[in-house]
């Protein structure tokens, strides 16, 4: 049963994850945290750091990491097929359609009023992301956590000002991250 409901759940997640895998990121959170309450929203918060960190897109290595601590290798299987067949099937639909009519007003249209909803997509999993490593929860608290805060303001100005390498700035918060928990 839990493989028919990863296997669902994953289906709707690619089938509506519309922009790109951060898009896909509230979706996620919905099914495994509100829906099924696979995950806590902590376990949630590590396995997008998870899958950020490694190779691939996001949304697939998030469905791969939920299917693995949900039901193991097999449910690593079926999320990432149930992500990944909406989405092959959708861009396939789509690829032909826009090659025979891109040049249609209608179509230039779709494409115009999809951005909003995008970009407010991306916005709310950031949001939920900031709130989890800023307060521990997935709303913003009085309580924030100034180590954390610090780490972030500071991997901000040297991504934006210095231009230095993701995985460079990764591995020193991480590391500040790590001596912070030791000393404090």
């Amino acid at each position: 049963m839990i493989y028919l409901q990863l296997l669902w759940s994953f289906i709707q997640i690619g089938l509506f994850s519309i922009g790109g895998g951060y898009a896909a990121m509230p979706l996620i959170q919905h099914q495994v945290i509100d829906i099924h309450s696979w995950l806590t929203m902590q376990e949630f918060t590590d396995i997008i750091t998870i899958s950020q960190m490694t190779p691939g897109p996001i949304a697939i290595n998030s469905a791969t990491f939920v299917g693995i601590q949900v039901a193991g290798i097999p449910g690593a299987l079926i999320a990432t097929f149930g992500s990944v067949l909406p989405s092959s099937i959708i861009v396939m639909t789509l690829a032909f359609i826009y090659y025979r009519f891109k040049g249609l007003e209608v179509i230039q249209s779709i494409l115009k009023g999809l951005r909003p909803a995008v970009v407010a997509m991306i916005a709310s999993a950031a949001l939920s992301l900031t709130a989890m490593a800023l307060c521990g929860k997935s709303t913003f608290t009085a309580d924030i956590d100034t180590v954390n805060a610090a780490i972030l303001i500071a991997a901000l100005i040297i991504l934006r000002k210095w231009k230095l390498s993701p995985m460079l700035v990764m591995a020193l918060s991480g590391g500040i991250g790590l001596l912070a928990g030791l000393i404090l």
